[in-house]
């Protein structure tokens, strides 16, 4: 039937109009019907998130909204983006979309243990590309600040920020000499990292087992960590000896954070060496007695009973003085030979010796080569490389170094899981994977990894959360969001809240799951089945997108 009637029409129209309004999409992203953990630390909520642009809109009982892309969470948990306390960006290079840590729901990367990405001078960047290895890529920055712009423009799918390292101002200064700055020097120091805190830097990282770090007296790292203190920074630190002396390392960590007047907090605390496992106590008191004081101490960990690293934390570092290639040529003379050897097989309060800690090199495991011709080692222990080339294991970790013209990446099995499981439930301690993410193919696939790079976060949930209930999930989630980003000073982020930046996973408690062993590295983990970075989703139904909208993420206080 047609009408004629023009009032009719009218209404008829307008009635439409209506109707088209009401079903238009109120948002661009809404993610419905799941389990809000809002980071807080709260207990979880039904409810869903709504994003515009890069920004959560709304947070809570969505009703009849709609998004242009519009997601039933299926009650999923919705959580803000996690956070990982210690990477690196080798890995983004390699490839920006850094998956192994996405598929966990990583959304920020924070880099600078030790050394960063700037400040550089021209003899610092030839040494670096000489020394890197399967993942090569130019140095075209000099400051920390275009380092991390430089790495975003390739495109990056995570979020980055980074500390100033404390050895990176000591080489740009004083190159990798075992000698203190003069007063001018020191100077010279403090003037860089004042420039990378004004450029967003998050704090000074130091990790003082490693050459140059370990030449640092504390009064050095003081001097430091004050010009921080001035920009509301923090003082980080791989303290200097996490086995026989740890409490002592720590004792340090706690007068740099008392005397410069900031926060600190331990890199990937741990108890090294059976015969320390029974140290818990007292090094958790310790931090605790400090936290009474009125400092604000913190730490985070992985979640595996092996850390990773090199053959140089198997060697002493007066061997290592002047970098790798002077290291290199010390270990070709038999005399300098024969006494690392000896320190190699016996303890000292000088350095922290993670061969011993192992306990013996059948629990030392080679990941990563330089060499195309060692690279058949990979995944053998030094015991069996040894074996293989009929020497001893101290012989053989020395050769290695030297025909591999590198550090030689190894994984040490020094820990106790009864302590992982006290630790993991601390309220002030969230986690870092310690590694760089990676991918699985084209050049990853020319080495190993620890399987902390692929698992370090979903094993939080799958083992101690759901498997072995440690903690409820909300606690969980606040440890890796809310809590990170208060202690780094990153602002509108960490939380899902109205305002903030969405970066936004979600995840099944059921179902996530890591896959990574020692024996089987390179598998990614399950359950993470939406992931948006700054409104961007970059994994959709467990799979990436493409997609690459990752900042870079300065200190806000």
């Amino acid at each position: 039937m047609c009408y004629r009637n023009p009032a009719v029409l009218a209404a008829a129209a307008v009635a439409m109009i209506f109707s088209g309004c009401s079903r238009a999409p109120t948002y661009d992203v809404v993610i419905r019907n799941g389990l809000i953990c809002d980071g807080a630390g709260s207990p979880c909520v039904a409810g869903g998130v709504a994003i515009n642009g890069d920004t959560i809109a709304r947070v809570g009982d969505l009703g009849s909204d709609r998004g242009r892309t519009d997601i039933d969470a299926g009650g999923q948990v919705i959580a803000p983006g996690f956070i990982n306390m210690m990477s690196g960006p080798d890995g983004l290079f390699g490839d920006g979309r850094g998956l192994s840590d996405l598929h966990q729901g990583v959304t920020l990367e924070i880099f600078g243990e030790g050394e960063s990405m700037g400040p550089l001078n021209d003899a610092m960047k030839t040494e670096q590309r000489s020394e890197q290895g399967d993942i090569k890529y130019d140095i075209t920055w000099s400051t920390l600040a275009e380092g991390l712009d430089a790495l975003a423009k390739r495109g990056i799918s995570p979020n980055v920020a980074s500390f100033i390292g404390a050895a990176t101002p000591r080489v740009y200064v004083l190159g990798r000499a075992n000698r203190a700055p003069t007063a001018a020097e020191l100077d010279q120091m403090r003037a860089l990292v004042d420039k990378a805190m004004q450029d967003g830097a998050l704090g000074v990282a130091s990790a003082l087992i490693y050459q140059p770090g370990v030449y640092a007296h504390t009064g050095e790292l003081i001097a430091l960590a004050e010009v921080a203190a001035k920009y509301h920074g923090i003082y980080i630190s791989h303290i200097r000896n996490e086995g026989d002396n740890e409490l002592a390392a720590i004792d340090e960590l706690i007068a740099i954070a008392r005397t410069a007047k900031l926060p600190a907090e331990i890199y990937h605390l741990k108890i090294a060496g059976r015969e320390n496992w029974k140290n818990y106590p007292a090094i958790i008191k310790k931090i605790e007695d400090a936290q009474a004081e009125g400092l604000k101490i913190t730490a985070d960990m992985y979640t595996y009973t092996a850390g990773a690293t090199g053959l140089d934390a198997s060697m002493p570092p007066w061997v290592q003085e002047g970098g790798l290639e002077q290291w290199r040529k010390r270990l070709r003379d038999p005399a300098t030979r024969a006494r690392v050897k000896r320190e190699m097989d016996t303890k000292s309060s000088a350095w922290d010796n993670l061969y011993l800690d192992a306990g013996s090199p059948d629990r030392v495991l080679l990941i990563e080569f330089k060499t195309d011709a060692l690279k058949q080692y990979t995944g053998k222990t030094l015991a069996e490389v040894a074996k293989l080339r009929k020497e001893s294991p101290e012989d053989t970790a020395m050769d290695l170094v030297v025909e591999d013209d590198s550090r030689v990446g190894t994984v040490y099995f020094v820990m106790d899981e009864d302590n992982l499981r006290k630790q993991v439930v601390l309220p002030w301690v969230s986690f870092g994977a310690d590694y760089d993410p990676l991918g699985v193919d084209g050049v990853f696939s020319k080495s190993s990894a620890h399987p902390r790079a692929f698992g370090n976060f979903a094993r939080v949930y799958a083992k101690y959360v759901r498997d072995e209930k440690l903690m409820p999930v909300e606690a969980a989630v606040r440890k890796m969001t809310s809590l990170p980003a208060t202690n780094l000073g990153i602002a509108k982020r960490g939380e899902l809240k109205q305002g903030y930046f969405a970066d936004v996973v979600v995840f099944d408690p059921k179902t996530i799951q890591d896959h990574a062993t020692f024996d089987n590295p390179k598998q990614f983990a399950s359950g993470v089945s939406q992931v948006f970075v700054n409104g961007v989703q970059v994994i959709k139904d467990g799979e990436h997108t493409g997609a690459k909208p990752g900042r870079v993420v300065r200190r806000e206080r």
